[in-house]
């Protein structure tokens, strides 16, 4: 029923987006703070004034469309920018912009590789604490589509998506010959490549962090379920208002 009312849907569509931005500038942040002689400190910087302002922008939104747009906005600078972040292999690992449906380099392949086993989370994560993942607040419905899973999905986008895409190739644990391009000029990733991935995603969930809002101490990996059990807790009237993930 929160979804059907666009007013109360907004102000969770809100949360999310406005993790997502606050999560995006993180890793533009990350760029600057740690490489400053390896990428171009003025582009990093303009984009991350971009996404301040969007912020600002997107928690003045007053309909699900205008955050579309805002949304969309930041990723195009975002993306903008992401080869600057490639510190290594920057030849193999050439990227341009973000394309799918399907992904014409490596770089894109990864990260719609990553995203799906993180939608695949999210979606688990909700359907645990009893929450239909197909019924979205900010992605519409759309039959067979998993709209809340991808709501979920957005605020870890960043942190657990896009640092883990960067971290695999600047740390070389994946390697240009392991990927292949069909006539279409669709990449795909070599199933050699996905069981390293995979391996790696596992090691990555392990690791331990202090979630901003509990203020317990848990694993990456139940991150989604930490969210979606906040989101259960926020619907069900225990909370005044969801609690979305910001990276610290």
């Amino acid at each position: 029923r929160y979804a059907d009312d666009p007013e109360r849907a907004l102000p969770i569509s809100k949360a999310i987006i406005l993790a997502k931005l606050v999560n995006s500038r993180k890793i533009i942040g990350r760029g600057l703070r740690d490489h400053p002689d390896e990428v171009d400190m003025a582009r990093l910087q303009g984009v991350a004034d971009k996404l301040t302002a969007n912020i600002n922008s997107a928690g003045e939104a007053t309909n699900t469309d205008s955050l579309r747009g805002i949304e969309g906005e930041s990723a195009r600078a975002y993306f903008s920018v992401f080869d600057q972040l490639i510190l290594q292999q920057k030849e193999e690992f050439l990227f341009q912009e973000r394309n799918r449906r399907p992904p014409l380099d490596p770089v894109n392949a990864l990260l719609s590789y990553v995203y799906t086993l993180l939608a695949i989370e999210c979606q688990n994560a909700l359907e645990s604490v009893g929450i239909d993942p197909y019924v979205g607040f900010f992605h519409a419905d759309r039959p067979g589509r998993a709209g809340l899973a991808l709501d979920l999905m957005e605020e870890f986008r960043a942190y657990l998506g896009d640092r883990f895409v960067l971290s695999l190739i600047n740390r070389r644990q994946i390697h240009g010959d392991d990927f292949m391009e069909k006539e279409n000029g669709a990449v795909l990733i070599t199933d050699d490549a996905k069981k390293e991935i995979i391996a790696a995603w596992q090691k990555r969930k392990q690791e331990i962090i202090e979630h901003p809002f509990l203020k317990e101490k848990l694993e990456i990996g139940l991150l989604p379920y930490s969210q979606a059990m906040l989101m259960a807790s926020y619907l069900r009237g225990d909370l005044q208002a969801y609690p979305p993930f910001f990276v610290q």
